[in-house]
């Protein structure tokens, strides 16, 4: 079998989506950043050179306005506005091999060298064109500083490009009472030659690229909406004034911001191969034996699947190996909105809490799909809480104490090196996961080997062998195995825990680093002192980055502890009502019943929930990527253990709940009767995952 390390080492440049710098970071784009920096440690894990590039997004209309309405230069608002942004991606671990600046030298040459080539093969076509002018503020106004009525729904103050009460898309031309944004009054109509990228030309090289595995099939699917529309030229020019670039022998004339945003990213890699000596080419080249990947939010899928590979195809050069999307970012299942206080920003969270909590959570959280994410902050805290500092911390907790106590050195032989092997042998699955962008998956996996480690400890006991001054060896070799099962599971861990890891090296001895340094356990070596590694979250500080919110609204109430309890077992009343049935309940009609969605789950991962002696906390895939959090209250009934891999019903519509454990996502259903304790309803052998049950 072929290890990690033994792989040809591949060349790897990645980016993540530029930020605009006319704000602060916010939880969309430390999700972005954090699922990108995974990925690329996790390459260089694998012994890859893999470069992380990024930029800020720096011109257009909205910075040339903010930075008048501040009374500063463009230049300087954006200054401080990177400062910021760097600040904010170092303290959440973000690992930039460079972050730069489209407003910069590089960039400059870099657009400018792709527009005259994409010029010089025939590319650019002019034409005059008619828009929205503000006689008052002397310039012309993109669509979205255009507001007024929606010629279609008649809803009042829509942008000029679309409306977002019925979704119609239109011109600033067609609006009803429009009016400028920046002045306030009427906008007129004015004549302008602009430049357009004729985009239709490359209709045949992107319906191949988008179908050759280069990006997820659903995103390809949905680029099939704008092929069938037809793609259109692209207007890649914008009138004084404007912040940005000035196209060369076109006076007054400045390259659309979306022109030179994603040019950012060459220049970005052209600054750092300058600075290390590199060769630019080595990852643009057209011939390029190197690998380039994007990472992006699928609200900006055109311009990366459509347009930018082909501006790069029409400049000569390579197009992107693949573009990774992801989802929206909800929290507590709602759209960031700062009036509603869940708009929460990367330094906002930083003032209150450390960075790899977050960085946890989203990776538990993030699949290789586009479906959207929810950050709800009590199932971060029980997660994090119960996964990293209840189990993967613990271990090394108690087991660094009773080697401590014999000398502070490991045991020269392992009692159990099969169940070490079996834990080192998973590592290349691991590494595979994380490529594949199936960070939920990773984590899954490390969290039951994380469970199989407790329970090795928990059924030998080395605190009661350490009663018996002459089992002392006996403790030690338990411990011993401990910390080396811990060592596994932190490796596996390193791309989204780094401080952490890095610090688990520092106790360990020998730093944690790729996956093949598991290859063979630690023995006979001595460790540094244990320092905690990690410390519980406290829920009412979690709550704080929406309470502490003066437009926020009212969190819900949470519910009482009794009532926590999801799983589907009917209470059984001291007097049934009248009418009742002989379970207890009042009749329901068949339409009653025809509402619920009946589905076969299987469970992947089942654990304790801390602070309830009733509930358990499952992971059930419903097949089709859709995985469930599910609270029931069946521990008096099955252990943890035994509920993995088994197959229940699940029903799947029912609205989630709020518990002060997480988020219950569904009902397991169960039933019970005259005697203690509830019991699983089953499906049959024929049941298969995600199966309607009927």
């Amino acid at each position: 079998m072929i290890t990690v390390s033994q792989a040809p080492m591949r060349r790897i440049l990645v980016t993540s989506a530029l930020p605009y710098a006319n704000g602060p970071l916010h939880f969309g784009h430390i999700l972005e950043a954090v699922q990108t920096d995974i990925w690329a440690r996790a390459l260089r894990m694998a012994g890859h050179e893999c470069f992380y590039v990024c930029a800020d997004d720096t011109h257009g209309t909205p910075i040339m306005l903010k930075a008048q309405a501040e009374g500063v230069t463009a230049e300087e608002l954006i200054a401080g506005i990177a400062a910021e942004h760097r600040a904010t991606y170092q303290d959440f671990l973000i690992d930039h091999s460079i972050f730069h600046s489209t407003h910069s030298d590089e960039n400059r040459r870099c657009t400018e060298q792709l527009f005259q080539s994409l010029d010089t093969a025939g590319y650019i076509s002019r034409r005059s064109i008619r828009q929205a002018y503000d006689a008052s503020a002397q310039m012309f106004l993109p669509d979205r500083y255009v507001k007024g009525t929606c010629p279609r729904c008649q809803a009042i103050d829509q942008y000029g490009d679309s409306c977002e009460v019925c979704g119609a898309t239109y011109s600033p031309s067609d609006l009803k009472d429009p009016i400028s944004v920046i002045s306030g009054t009427t906008p007129v109509e004015r004549e302008s030659e602009h430049l357009f990228f004729r985009l239709d030309a490359f209709e045949p090289m992107l319906r191949e690229w988008t179908r050759s595995g280069a990006i997820h099939e659903s995103v390809a699917n949905k680029l099939e909406e704008w092929f069938s529309a037809g793609l259109r030229d692209w207007d890649i020019s914008r009138d004084a004034p404007y912040f940005g670039f000035e196209i060369p022998g076109h006076p007054g004339k400045y390259f659309y911001v979306w022109l030179d945003a994603p040019v950012g990213y060459m220049a970005a890699s052209l600054a750092l191969a300058e600075r290390k000596g590199l060769d630019f080419t080595r990852w643009w080249a057209a011939d390029s034996d190197a690998e380039l990947h994007h990472f992006i939010g699928k609200d900006i899928l055109y311009f990366h699947t459509l347009f930018w590979p082909a501006v790069l195809q029409g400049a000569g050069f390579r197009r992107p190996t693949q573009v990774h999307a992801h989802g929206f970012l909800t929290v507590n299942g709602q759209k960031m909105s700062k009036s509603r206080g869940t708009f929460i920003t990367g330094r906002r969270y930083l003032e209150r809490l450390p960075p790899e909590p977050l960085r946890y959570y989203f990776a538990a959280k993030l699949g290789p799909g586009i479906d959207d994410m929810d950050l709800s902050l009590d199932d971060f805290v029980s997660r994090f809480n119960s996964d990293v500092v209840g189990k993967l911390v613990n271990i090394a907790s108690r087991c660094s104490g009773f080697i401590a106590r014999a000398g502070g050195r490991l045991a020269r032989t392992l009692p159990d090196p099969s169940l070490y092997t079996e834990f080192a042998a998973v590592g290349p699955r691991i590494a595979a996961l994380y490529e594949s962008r199936d960070f939920i998956a990773a984590i899954r996996e490390i969290a039951a080997l994380a469970d199989r480690a407790n329970q090795y400890i928990d059924a030998q006991k080395p605190w009661n062998l350490a009663k018996d001054p002459a089992r002392a060896a006996d403790v030690v070799a338990v411990c011993t195995q401990g910390i080396n099962l811990f060592r596994v599971l932190m490796t596996y861990l390193a791309p989204v825990l780094p401080a952490m890891a890095e610090r688990a090296g520092h106790f360990l001895g020998h730093p944690v680093a790729r996956w093949d340094d598991v290859t063979l356990p630690l023995l006979g070596t001595e460790l540094a002192a244990y320092e905690p590694l990690a410390i519980r979250l406290d829920p009412k500080v979690v709550a704080t980055l929406i309470e502490e919110n003066p437009t926020a609204a009212p969190a819900p109430a949470q519910p009482a502890a009794a009532t926590t309890s999801t799983a589907a077992v009917a209470p059984k009343p001291a007097t049934p009502a009248p009418e009742a049935n002989a379970a207890g309940k009042g009749e329901i009609t068949i339409d009653d019943f025809s509402k619920l969605d009946l589905r076969i789950g299987k469970v992947l991962e089942c654990g304790l929930v801390e602070g309830s002696d009733k509930l358990l906390r499952l992971q059930i895939d419903l097949g089709n990527g859709d995985i469930r959090q599910i609270f029931s209250g069946i521990r008096e009934s099955y252990a943890p253990e035994t509920m993995v891999g088994r197959n229940v019903v699940v029903i799947a519509n029912l609205k989630p709940r709020k518990m002060r454990f997480g988020i219950s996502q569904g009902m397991v259903l169960c039933a019970s009767n005259d005697n203690p304790g509830v019991f699983l309803v089953s499906p049959d052998d024929g049941g298969t995952l995600g199966m309607t049950v009927s």
